[in-house]
């Protein structure tokens, strides 16, 4: 099976199902000599972990981080950074229902018809929970980046959205709420919504905003291996995502070129910032923002109209525990993806000035 590896330099490996006795990862092409903060990446994990609130699934993982290789006393060696994650609460019952039938939108149908074989306990290979990879290794990724600030936050669930552009955003406040949503009162009518919705046995969806200050210039290629063109196959890479856009994105199109056009100030910065902080593929120095869009969870609680692995019409309805809106839990794993971009490319600069 290929496509387990992200980057190139900086490059990150991971393993293991949902429900099996782990899940881990190899990250290649750390310096040596970084000092690690492990409370920084513990406080990441419980960002992500399930169970941190009644808006998300009740599994109860403690996301301990087991590292075997290339730290030494708490700092790196140049070597493979190996690490686990014991997986401790799996309810594989749950899914013994699913064996042979395909849930809708799910990858259940997808992964048999490639390799002809499926764990199909709590998806397997295709679960979300091996997200919680990408989470170490973003962690690591932003102490690599020193003072670059990758800030993401929940800007809309279903229909409500927040509104606000990225600087009129208060960003002490995003962790006040299990939404993560910055503004207290938006948050408050979103996580109500997600608990009706869970009532129901539905699902719903939203968006999440990624917010990278204090970027370098020069970040990303010109052609193929555009800056915005990597943080793009990033985030579709997280389960869920359905779209991706930077800077003015979609709203871009409905502006004409003399107003789109960001005018430059003498020191080289610009007047405004509708290009998202990357012009040519190459950042430019300016802050980079983007949107992630997320699809409804697709496991409900609702019964639905399948087919079986024979092709046999069926019935899949959802048991166990899932998110009814998977936007709050997404926000730390954008901004580890988008960590280990940056990485990938500032290692790269480094490399081409050698």
């Amino acid at each position: 099976m290929a496509g387990n590896s992200f980057g190139n330099i900086f490059k990150l490996t991971t393993f293991g199902e949902s429900h099996g006795p782990a899940i881990g990862g190899v990250i290649d092409g750390c310096p040596a000599g970084l000092s690690i903060n492990f409370e920084a990446i513990n406080a990441e994990m419980k960002r992500r972990m399930p169970g941190q609130s009644a808006i998300v699934t009740q599994r109860k993982e403690a996301d301990e981080v087991k590292f075997l290789s290339g730290i030494f006393e708490g700092i790196t060696t140049g070597m493979p950074i190996g690490f686990l994650i014991e997986n401790t609460d799996q309810k594989s019952k749950d899914y013994a229902h699913i064996k042979n039938i395909y849930r809708p939108s799910h990858a259940d149908y997808t992964f048999d018809q490639k390799y002809g074989i499926r764990d199909y306990r709590g998806g397997g290979r295709s679960s979300a929970r091996e997200t919680a990879c990408r989470v170490v290794a973003g962690a690591i990724a932003k102490q690599l980046l020193g003072n670059l600030k990758i800030t993401a936050y929940v800007s809309s669930v279903g229909k409500m959205e927040l509104g606000k552009h990225y600087s009129e955003i208060d960003f002490s406040e995003i962790e006040k709420n299990p939404v993560r949503c910055p503004d207290a009162a938006m948050a408050s009518e979103m996580e109500d919504f997600i608990k009706d919705i869970r009532k129901k046995g539905d699902t719903v969806g939203g968006t999440v905003t990624c917010v990278i200050q204090n970027v370098p210039k020069g970040l990303g290629e010109p052609v193929f291996d555009k800056l915005h063109a990597e943080l793009g196959k990033a985030m579709l890479s997280i389960n869920a995502v359905k779209g991706f856009e930077y800077g003015s994105g979609f709203e871009g199109t409905k502006m004409k070129g003399s107003e789109h056009n960001d005018s430059f100030n003498i020191d080289g910065s610009t007047k405004t910032n509708h290009s998202g902080g990357i012009q040519g593929g190459i950042s430019n120095g300016e802050t980079i923002y983007f949107k992630v869009a997320f699809k409804p969870v697709a496991t409900i609680m609702q019964k639905q109209e399948t087919i079986d692995s024979k092709g046999n019409p069926a019935i899949a309805e959802g048991k166990g525990r899932h998110d009814p809106c998977v936007v709050p839990r997404a926000v730390p794993i954008v901004e580890a993806m988008a960590a280990l971009v940056l990485a990938d490319f500032w290692l790269l600069n480094k490399l081409s000035k050698l």
